[in-house]
């Protein structure tokens, strides 16, 4: 594309599923470029650094905009996802067979029921495998700040699911440490807490079937997504502004 734009990368958010104006929309009617949608549902980190393709278009882009998700839909020394739908667990290593051997790894098929059994078969050696993921998640992360020249702004939406342990918040593992870490490295930091389209009492306006209401109010609502899109927009515009100031 020869004319400037924005794109955005994520995962189910940036998608914005069951919604007509994703947050990504919203930004660019408030700031006048074009916003390229590159969001995927249940995608994480992997299926973007792995995908040349899309990797290219966002390369083109005059920034991006990048939504941190979880670090547990990674592949890595201990277990492999799928290169495209990364929650999804496909294969236990040698490593992880070695740290759970009394666990029979044919039973599972999302990583969210691997970890969450175990972390019941053992807390201790539960930690050493999210001390590996967190790390795993920063390095792979600074590979893509690389790979767009630092052109980034990070989108960290943390939403309380309204459950306990790991998984009752997101994005899963991913601390402050690990984001504050990745500032210097790139353009800035959207931070926002959210919640989800049931807890937010934000269905109304919602694009479903009868038969879709559960798994949307798991999802972001059009209010949420109007909210993020300002903020994101805003951000945004300071940058664009300072850049064409220096230019």
């Amino acid at each position: 594309m020869n004319e400037p734009y924005i794109a955005f990368l994520g995962g189910t958010e940036v998608f914005g599923r069951f919604v007509a104006e994703p947050f990504p929309a919203v930004a660019e009617s408030l700031l006048d470029v074009p916003c390229i949608n590159l969001g995927g549902v249940n995608a994480g980190l992997d299926s973007f650094m792995s995908d040349d393709s899309l990797m290219r278009v966002a390369k083109e882009s005059d920034i991006a905009v990048f939504q941190l998700l979880g670090a547990q839909n990674l592949s890595n020394k201990y277990y492999r996802v799928h290169p495209r739908r990364n929650d999804r667990f496909l294969q236990a290593r040698p490593e992880l067979k070695a740290l759970f051997p009394e666990v029979d790894f044919t039973e599972f098929h999302f990583n969210k029921h691997l970890l969450t059994e175990l972390k019941n078969v053992s807390e201790e050696r539960f930690e050493t495998l999210c001390l590996h993921l967190q790390s795993v998640w920063v390095s792979r992360m600074g590979d893509l700040i690389t790979a767009m020249d630092g052109r980034l702004v990070l989108l960290w939406l943390r939403y309380n699911l309204g459950g306990v342990g790991m998984f009752g918040r997101e994005p899963v593992l991913v601390d402050q440490a690990m984001v504050d870490s990745l500032r210097p490295l790139v353009k800035g930091v959207v931070e926002l807490p959210v919640a989800t389209a049931g807890l937010a009492n934000d269905v109304m306006g919602m694009d479903m079937g009868p038969l879709d209401l559960p798994t949307a109010r798991h999802m972001l609502g059009p209010k949420e997504h109007n909210r993020i899109g300002c903020a994101t927009a805003e951000k945004l515009q300071g940058i664009l502004g300072q850049r064409k100031a220096a230019g």
